[in-house]
């Protein structure tokens, strides 16, 4: 954390230094609602304080969800200035349903892994471990990212047992192998970091090959803003900054291209 907080830190002092952080009179005291996948928690918690003190008056409102289910919101037009997404075929239906105006940006990629409780009282070692009777295991509904991303490598594993059950984000899946009520379960390799060690990763062969990419959109009630999606779009700059880059780097995130 210390090493999060001195990139957080070197990155505030970078904005200020270019005059990014002074903002504009149709963004100064106005609320940033960013709707972003579960995953981003920690991450987006951390950039969402940075991007404040680099921005005064504003605020930084973070709501996270499955992004299935935040997508479907921005169609409809509910509050949120800024949808972030675990993979682009989330993000491209939201596009297509209208609730995002403008080209998407790809701003990061993260890994599939199996997360075991620190004490794996079930020993799973391995992707095909999951296949041996008497282990319980867990990955998200098949409409989140995470869950499609997990339905495709069991497939290609040829892994025929069903998870005990399909939770709604990978924070809920997290959450109930860290709690011990599963011997394992399908998150992103960010989330074991950001455990502090209550869970431990396994690599599944050939997910590094596929990884998830995150993607950014304006949404189209960003859009109609005051200022007409200028503040939305700074977070989107910010995000794909060297600063923005930093700290997803160090939660774990992988870059673009």
């Amino acid at each position: 954390m210390k090493k999060l907080s001195a990139i957080v830190l070197a990155g505030v002092l970078a904005l200020a230094a270019t005059g990014c952080g002074s903002g504009d009179d149709t963004t100064k005291g106005r609320t940033l609602t960013v709707l972003a996948a579960s995953s981003l928690t920690g991450t987006f918690t951390d950039l969402a304080s940075q991007f404040e003190a680099a921005h005064h008056g504003v605020r930084v409102r973070l709501v996270f969800g499955s992004s299935a289910t935040l997508a479907q919101q921005t169609t409809e037009h509910a509050p949120g200035d800024v949808l972030a997404t675990a993979d682009q075929k989330t993000m491209d239906d939201a596009v297509s349903g209208g609730g995002i105006k403008g080209k998407p940006t790809q701003f990061a990629t993260n890994v599939v892994v199996v997360a075991v409780p620190a004490d794996n009282p079930a020993h799973v070692s391995t992707f095909a471990d999951l296949d041996r009777a008497g282990v319980d295991y867990l990955t998200c509904v098949p409409t989140a990212p995470c869950g499609a991303a997990a339905e495709a490598l069991l497939a290609k594993a040829g892994i025929s047992r069903k998870p005990a059950s399909q939770e709604v984000d990978v924070k809920s899946v997290l959450a109930k192998v860290v709690a011990g009520e599963a011997d394992a379960g399908l998150v992103y390799r960010t989330d074991v970091t950001a455990s502090g060690g209550k869970v431990t990763g396994i690599d599944i062969p050939d997910a590094a090959s596929s990884p998830n990419t995150y993607w950014l959109g304006v949404t189209a009630k960003g859009h109609e803003a005051a200022d007409g999606g200028a503040l939305a779009t700074q977070w989107i700059e910010f995000l794909t900054s060297s600063e923005g880059q930093a700290v997803l780097k160090a939660a774990g995130f992988g870059a673009v291209g």
